[in-house]
């Protein structure tokens, strides 16, 4: 029995302990990248494989006769033809909810730098404006608190319950939409309720035909022009050349997005040059903590255990 790790350095620099995986399953060949071109040769012994972002599809799945098992190191699954592995009698097993902690820290450690002003007020000190002050308490940026404040929730499953539990801590008054175009029930806020009423919306779909683009120049328009856009879920969920338009133009109070449409952004993309103090970007990190990563290979860890007692367990299907 064999098992190969397809792409190690998505997932770790070396920091994470493997050993779950080694006490799972084994031996293991451990591999930072994979290159398409690389894909069959490495897989062809292989019984088991994990993949973060690696694509598998059918003709890769031809290249192995040994292989039962793809462990997806991550929740979604979109990078593995699902299909093709249940004709081939191969199972699919993802990881869910290791990074909830992790991404309900960085909604919040974002949301407050933007409500605080927090980049405004650390360039004031770096310029030698605070020194400069005639008071001890420069009060150039207005900012406000979270306690009282609407926080819309677009997507609640997992992540967006924990968002919500955490906002609930600061004194806001959670409102968890209804999908776009559909009446509100269980007691959700219509989409369109949502946009006009929070001054804060956390985005926690998933990428979907039906989500993208969801907010786009017409759901912008219908936000508080203090209102504030996060967005940790998928880039192509918000229409970013309409998103640097409102901001710019003031229509928004601020925006954070942790995804875009492409990653890497190797063509650029236009939120990467527009240096506005309300906008934060980041890496597609939200989800990345050692502690969420090494959850996370535990987990695969516990897939493959299952696996060898002769059961599946976190199944995906087509």
């Amino acid at each position: 029995m064999s098992g190969v790790f397809l792409d190690t350095a998505s997932v770790s620099l070396g920091e994470l302990d493997f050993g779950p995986l080694e006490r799972a399953f084994g031996p293991w060949l451990h591999y930072p990248h994979t290159a398409v071109e690389d894909l069959n040769q490495r897989i062809a012994q292989a019984e088991v494989v994990v993949t973060n972002k690696v694509k598998i599809d059918a003709h890769a799945m031809d290249s192995s006769r040994k292989l039962k098992l793809i462990c997806v190191a991550a929740t979604g699954y979109n990078n593995v033809d699902i299909a093709a592995a249940t004709q081939r009698g191969i199972s699919v097993c993802n990881v869910r909810a290791y990074a909830t902690a992790s991404v309900v820290q960085h909604v919040f450690m974002v949301m407050l730098a933007l409500i605080g002003r927090l980049s405004e007020y650390q360039q004031l000190v770096k310029s030698g404006g605070w020194a400069r002050s005639a008071h001890f308490c420069p009060l150039d940026y207005p900012f406000h608190e979270l306690a009282g404040k609407n926080l819309g929730i677009l997507g609640y499953g997992e992540l967006g319950h924990g968002v919500a539990h955490v906002a609930r801590a600061f004194d806001m008054k959670v409102l968890v939409g209804a999908h776009k175009h559909r009446a509100p029930g269980n007691g959700r806020v219509a989409f369109e309720d949502v946009l006009q009423r929070a001054d804060v919306i956390s985005l926690h779909c998933p990428l979907t035909p039906e989500t993208q683009n969801m907010i786009g120049a017409q759901e912008l328009a219908m936000m508080r022009n203090h209102a504030l856009l996060i967005n940790t879920a998928r880039g192509g969920i918000v229409d970013e050349h309409a998103l640097l338009s409102a901001l710019r133009e003031g229509r928004i109070g601020g925006a954070a997005v942790d995804v875009l449409t492409e990653e890497p952004p190797v063509l650029g993309n236009c939120l990467l040059d527009a240096q506005l103090p309300n906008l934060i970007v980041t890496p597609h990190i939200a989800w990345a903590s050692l502690e969420s990563r090494q959850r996370l290979i535990n987990e695969v860890a516990a897939n493959i255990k299952a696996y060898r007692e002769g059961a599946i367990r976190n199944r995906v299907h087509a």
